[in-house]
């Protein structure tokens, strides 16, 4: 090999390599439009749960309210603040 062979196997061919990555990365993408921050959100809000079988009744939704007495454990937890 010589040094012409050399240059286009270890130098060329690589930057042509990255030139195709990086000019496939700044193209612009058609589709959906993308949200900024600021913009109005228009989307209800959407939880995610990785079992949404397991999520069941005795779950409440955030602000519900709490129908279970004093001092008796609730399905969400019976973390108490006394000792």
């Amino acid at each position: 090999m010589n040094v012409v062979e050399t240059i286009v196997v270890f130098a060329v061919i690589p930057l042509a390599i990255y030139g195709l990555a990086g000019l496939l990365t700044l193209r612009r993408r058609s589709g959906a439009p993308r949200y900024r921050s600021g913009q109005a959100w228009e989307y209800p809000a959407m939880w995610w749960s990785a079992n949404p079988e397991g999520v069941g009744a005795g779950h409440r939704h955030a602000g519900a309210e709490n129908s279970a007495p004093e001092g008796a454990p609730t399905a969400a937890g019976g973390a108490r603040g006394n000792w």
